[in-house]
């Protein structure tokens, strides 16, 4: 009985209080921070930006392998939209005509900034936006310059995303990992939330 009652405020304690799991249970400081709003938006923007890549998921199917490609982000704009630029007859472009479910995943260092972003894709050959986004590096792929025909523009606006950073920088973070390998006790200066732009 005492056992049920137990687990009940375990339960009940997890689903209030949005307890992770028993290493985040472990840890004295509140690690979990969900940002809305401007919060939000700069909490994208700082690891998008830093990581300028990620990996650009489609054809997402339970059960088949995703297809996966690293691509740069050009921008990430004020409503939280990131936005790319393609080739109008690439796997991707043709993928997300299929389906425009797209699952972005950027990893900023070995410790820090990770950031998963779930969204839907849309597809355009906008010009004066391939103009704002381009840079020369670009010629690289698309030899003709901005005005090359098989440039398309992507453009990812988020419905989930989650984020994963730590508190006060890589030193720090080290520093707590480092005393509480030592201690025995989880000093961990991570934080991970949603974020709801």
């Amino acid at each position: 009985m005492q056992n049920k009652k137990l687990q009940k405020n375990v339960v009940c304690k997890t689903k209030k209080t949005k307890i992770m799991d028993s290493i985040n249970q472990n840890q004295e400081e509140d690690n979990l921070k969900n940002l809305a709003g401007t919060e939000a938006l700069k909490k994208m923007k700082q690891i998008a930006e830093e990581t300028q890549t990620c990996f650009f998921c489609t054809n997402i199917k339970t059960g088949s392998p995703l297809a996966v490609r690293p691509m740069q982000v050009q921008k990430v704009d004020d409503a939280g939209c990131l936005w790319f630029l393609s080739s109008n007859d690439s796997n991707k472009d043709s993928e997300i005509k299929q389906d425009d479910h797209v699952h972005l995943l950027f990893q900023e260092s070995h410790h820090s900034g990770f950031l998963n972003v779930y969204g839907d894709a849309f597809i355009s050959a906008d010009k004066a936006k391939i103009k704002e986004l381009w840079t020369p590096i670009l010629k690289a792929w698309f030899t003709e310059g901005e005005d090359d025909p098989r440039i398309s523009v992507i453009k990812v606006v988020p419905s989930e995303a989650y984020y994963w950073d730590n508190k006060h920088g890589n030193a720090v973070a080290f520093i707590k990992q480092a005393a509480s390998a030592v201690i025995g006790k989880t000093y961990d200066d991570s934080v991970e939330g949603e974020l709801k732009v």
